[in-house]
């Protein structure tokens, strides 16, 4: 029996099989989605254990997809691998270094598979748990609604908080190396 679930998200057959062939046998329940509606419905329904993420989707983009998993705190902590053959399109929209998911670059091999899978589960395990309040039980319509929906809200710019601190220190290692 397979110990742990991974959503292998690929518009690429070949890569989708790839990912299956390289992990050790027995250990991976491996499902595949072939584009970006398909692998967050399956990440909503399963809850994996791994998320390996293809940038370039039809359908939604990786980008999409991942900005979908940052918004809902019982997806944010699991780990996630991205995965792409132009790193500098991942970079434009998340500023390196990756903090809480680790990126390997198509065309990749079992050992940079199995590297980046591991790095991936020591970010996740860094990650800050997400506290999100319940909403009250209360008589008025759409309080909860909008309390979800002011949730939601904060979730979202911490991650835009969080992406400023990363690009502040990327500017100040800049700095620091141009005055050397």
């Amino acid at each position: 029996m397979a110990s742990h679930k991974i959503v292998v998200i690929d518009d690429s057959a070949v890569i989708r099989t790839m990912v299956r062939d390289m992990l050790p046998k027995g250990n991976f329940e491996v499902l595949e989605a072939k584009d970006g509606v398909q692998g967050i419905n399956l990440i909503r329904q399963e809850l994996p254990n791994l998320i390996m993420l293809d940038f370039l989707l039809p359908r939604m983009s990786g980008w999409e997809v991942f900005q979908q998993i940052q918004l809902q705190p019982e997806l944010q902590s699991i780990p996630l691998v991205l995965m792409s053959g132009r790193k500098e399109e991942v970079a434009e929209k998340l500023q390196e270094p990756f903090e809480y998911f680790e990126f390997v670059q198509k065309p990749f091999d079992q050992k940079i598979l199995i590297t980046a899978i591991k790095m991936a589960m020591t970010k996740a395990k860094r990650r800050p748990a997400a506290v999100v309040p319940a909403a009250p039980a209360t008589t008025e319509g759409g309080a909860g609604a909008d309390i979800q929906a002011l949730n939601a809200k904060i979730a979202k710019m911490q991650a835009e908080i969080d992406a400023l601190k990363k690009q502040q220190g990327q500017i100040l290692a800049f700095i620091k190396q141009k005055l050397k």
